[in-house]
């Protein structure tokens, strides 16, 4: 991303002196999040599993920026990584968390119900909805008044997905369900959302989804586009501010029109 892209600037969407943790923010929405909360003025910790170097070049470029970042690897379906991740945050950014912004998750792979295993199932469930429940659980202890929460839910919570997505739909039909029940769980002092994207240009696309099939869901998007990666962070910055203050337990979608709900 060019340097003019991420130039430090809190002059419409201020998080200044807001700490924030970034999961899954090595690629493609996780990192576009991570850029967008430092260029409102967060300071931010980026967790990555394997995307190493996506994770400790978007730290480099908030760092050359002005901001402050640290890249920190750390398996998001392990309690003690988990927590790990956070002991380590707080101590490198200071005590207290005001944003978590959990990206983690995926398909795993495309498989209808009679091929799955049992294995499958839970792997799906583990690294999209229980890993959301492990960040939660672990950040809320040091969030203070006024902290958000916003977690990535999925068009395929709504609609269920396409062929072989049916655990993926499911994960994400739970973060969603999640996402209502701990707004009423932590308000006031923590607001907590989640966002359902469509179809984006992300690595996960290009991986499941086929050419012409993103082709046409483009198409027929009012729109007549993709979403962009910036496009989503966007409106996670938004709902992770103060300007979003009297949002909580929504669901919100970014699809370009493609569904309604």
């Amino acid at each position: 991303m060019p340097q003019s892209q991420i130039e430090l600037s809190t002059a419409n969407l201020n998080l200044k002196g807001k700490n924030a943790i970034v999961t899954g923010g090595g690629r493609d929405i996780g990192r576009a999040c991570a850029i967008r909360l430092a260029n409102a003025g967060a300071n931010v910790a980026i967790n990555y599993h394997s995307s190493a170097v996506g994770a400790k070049d978007a730290a480099s470029e908030i760092e050359g920026a002005g901001g402050k970042a640290l890249a920190l690897q750390g398996d998001m379906t392990s309690d003690a990584e988990v927590d790990q991740l956070v002991e380590e945050t707080r101590a490198m950014l200071g005590g207290r968390i005001d944003i978590l912004v959990h990206v983690t998750g995926g398909l795993i792979a495309r498989k209808k119900i009679c091929e799955m295993s049992t294995m499958h199932w839970n792997e799906v469930l583990d690294l999209n909805a229980t890993s959301f429940f492990r960040l939660v659980r672990a950040v809320v202890p040091h969030m203070t008044g006024g902290g958000s929460i916003v977690g990535l839910a999925s068009q395929a919570g709504r609609d269920g997905g396409g062929p072989g997505a049916v655990a993926y739909g499911a994960a994400k039909g739970a973060v969603m369900t999640m996402t209502r029940g701990l707004a009423k769980e932590l308000g006031p002092e923590i607001r907590v959302n989640s966002v359902c994207p469509g179809m984006i240009d992300t690595e996960f696309h290009k991986n499941f989804t086929a050419p012409e099939i993103r082709g046409h869901v483009a198409n027929i998007t009012p729109l007549k586009r993709e979403g962009a990666t910036e496009d989503v962070a966007n409106l996670v910055a938004f709902l992770s501010s103060d300007q979003a203050a009297f949002i909580t337990g929504a669901n919100i979608d970014i699809n370009g029109g493609t569904l309604f709900s």
